[in-house]
């Protein structure tokens, strides 16, 4: 995998950079994310008190508050002219992998409430697709950026 990477990001071509770019999101996601699981499966034999579905709501907007902070930080990362243009873009897409590990983490401590765990896996699952989403546009701003 990171032979590819590294060919994706030294070839130069859009279509190259947007897949290395990807690769890193996912890298950036899996390093922040996956430590929630097996924390908060532990967390869940502690037998914590439920939360009411008002704080689960509170507990989802803040989630999406936050990946949608995220997400803003990264496209100023992309756009940053004090970087080569292949770093700003893999900068940001590092950055937009934690968009939707928030909303996975808080899933994640509430294993023990059923019912919340899918709705902030969701919320996860827009915010990966909202950061997949705009790693071509990224690529290319740089691409003209480089011109």
């Amino acid at each position: 995998m990171f032979e590819a990477f590294v060919r994706e990001v030294g070839s130069g071509q859009p279509a190259d950079l947007v897949r290395a770019a990807r690769r890193a999101q996912a890298a950036g996601f899996g390093v922040l994310a996956l430590p929630g699981l097996p924390l908060g499966a532990v967390y869940a034999l502690s037998d914590p008190a439920p939360l009411p579905p008002l704080w689960v709501a509170v507990l989802a907007g803040l989630g999406a508050l936050l990946a949608v902070l995220v997400l803003r930080l990264a496209h100023s990362a992309a756009r940053d002219p004090g970087q080569p243009p292949a770093r700003a873009v893999l900068t940001a897409a590092l950055q937009s992998g934690g968009a939707p590990a928030v909303p996975f983490l808080l899933g994640c401590t509430l294993l023990a409430q059923p019912l919340a765990v899918p709705a902030l896996w969701a919320l996860a699952g827009l915010g990966y697709a909202a950061a997949w989403s705009r790693v071509p546009g990224w690529v290319q701003a740089a691409g003209t950026r480089r011109t």
